[in-house]
């Protein structure tokens, strides 16, 4: 018997067994973080770089994709250098910072969502008060609280979890440090101390997920009453984008956190969690420039632009003594 007090480390979920597998593993989640870095740094720069996009939508945009660089980078790293040198291992405080961190961007990214559905619905419900509720201020306030609730979920949730006696060994199910796999290791009836408040958090995330549900009813109801296709078109390329990275968060979230026991399988929680945890941060670039034509024309400009620069940056002079 063990307890948290002796634990100095936490074993993580190998991937495979055979060298030559960890090495393919290691391999794709590198494709996979170039990409998420790649997608996310060119929507980051080209909003800030470009003054037409200095709007609210793309102000939460910006704040979404830094959030992403966030959390894909508490994870995925980790796991990458496990596969590549072949160990499992974890140090005790290194797992309490990756739930931390992983929690407060991933709590983080769910608020700056709900605000961003408030967004698209005074942007499409009431646009001749846009200026007003959502100035430049209201934004900043908004993005700062978003950020902030995330960051309190984390830090009750971490000093919950790591308060609690763990009698269970140090062996995580997981490919990283998360929430209910380090529960599954706790002496018997501790884990009720965390349950409490994770379901106050189910709550307040079923709240979020009603307003986000409720502001898209009342803005698919005022698109469908402009009266030019333009207009509905426009309309949609602004919405659908969001209400689709919505859909992705919120559908592997709930596969991985309400599957049935039933379902439960070393496998099958590894195939889920990388669809939850690393999956959105990297394809979340790609849902958002593919239909709205301003980033995609800013980013585009941004592209051509450094690789002119790269080109026609002159060599530096020589000096003849």
């Amino acid at each position: 018997m063990s307890n948290s007090s002796s634990i100095t480390e936490f074993l993580l979920l190998a991937f495979a067994d055979t060298r030559e597998l960890q090495l393919l593993h290691f391999w794709l989640f590198l494709g996979i973080y170039l990409a998420a870095l790649l997608g996310n740094g060119l929507i980051i720069t080209a909003i800030a770089c470009h003054h037409h996009l200095h709007t609210p939508m793309y102000f939460f945009l910006l704040n979404l994709s830094l959030l992403d660089l966030g959390s894909i980078s508490t994870t995925v790293p980790k796991a990458m250098a496990n596969s590549l040198w072949g160990t499992r291992a974890i140090c005790y405080t290194g797992c309490a910072a990756q739930v931390l961190l992983f929690y407060f961007l991933m709590s983080a990214e769910y608020s700056l969502l709900t605000v961003m559905a408030y967004d698209r619905y005074v942007a499409i419900c009431q646009p001749l008060h846009y200026g007003t509720l959502l100035g430049s201020r209201a934004c900043v306030h908004m993005a700062a609280a978003a950020w902030g609730s995330g960051f309190l979920y984390a830090v009750l949730h971490t000093a919950k979890t790591f308060s609690i006696p763990l009698c269970q060994g140090n062996d995580l199910d997981q490919f990283f440090c998360e929430i209910p796999h380090i529960l599954r290791l706790s002496c018997s009836d501790a884990y009720l101390r965390e349950a409490g408040l994770l379901v106050v958090s189910v709550c307040l995330a079923f709240g979020c997920f009603i307003f986000i549900v409720v502001s898209y009813v009342q803005i698919f109801r005022a698109v469908l009453r402009i009266p030019s296709e333009q207009g509905r078109h426009k309309a949609f390329s602004t919405c659908l984008p969001h209400l689709a990275v919505v859909s992705l968060f919120i559908s592997t979230g709930m596969l991985s956190y309400f599957k049935p026991l039933s379902m439960s399988s070393p496998s099958l929680d590894l195939v889920v969690s990388v669809l939850y945890s690393v999956v959105p941060p990297a394809v979340n670039p790609l849902i958002y420039s593919m239909r709205n034509q301003e980033l995609k024309g800013a980013v585009r400009k941004l592209m051509t632009r450094c690789f002119s620069e790269a080109i026609c940056c002159p060599c530096p002079p020589t000096y003849h003594l």
